[in-house]
């Protein structure tokens, strides 16, 4: 894979930076959360930019991938994104939503892990 240079990279929020321009980043494991998925480390810039897109999603704007290695990783981001939006789902909501609309949040949860497990595992 090449960095594909010169192109505007948008990490959220309105923030956007030079694909060329980006010498490291890191996933956000503590305190992550909306707005709060990526470090995104720039050049000639002391700290490190906090990025809402995580670093999967940063990297497939600023390499040359095959179309097919794009999409999988683009959908393995959005089960990773939403399994980390469910764990904030607290107990008594998910009894509520169980009951009213027949989902069943653990149960998504438990599917999820084992796609991602199985992808790890690859």
């Amino acid at each position: 894979m090449e960095i594909r240079e010169k192109i505007i990279v948008p990490l959220g929020y309105g923030k956007f930076v030079r694909s060329d321009k980006i010498i490291a980043l890191e996933p956000i494991e503590n305190d992550r959360g909306p707005g709060r998925r990526t470090r995104v480390y720039v050049d000639q810039i002391p700290a490190p930019m906090i990025a809402s897109r995580t670093e999967h999603a940063i990297i497939s704007n600023i390499v040359e991938t095959p179309q097919e290695i794009l999409e999988a990783t683009a959908s393995l981001e959005l089960l990773r994104d939403f399994l980390d939006d469910i764990s904030r789902v607290g107990p008594m909501l998910r009894k509520s939503i169980k009951k009213e609309a027949g989902l069943d949040l653990g149960e998504f949860e438990r599917r999820i892990k084992e796609i991602l497990e199985k992808n790890d595992n690859n």
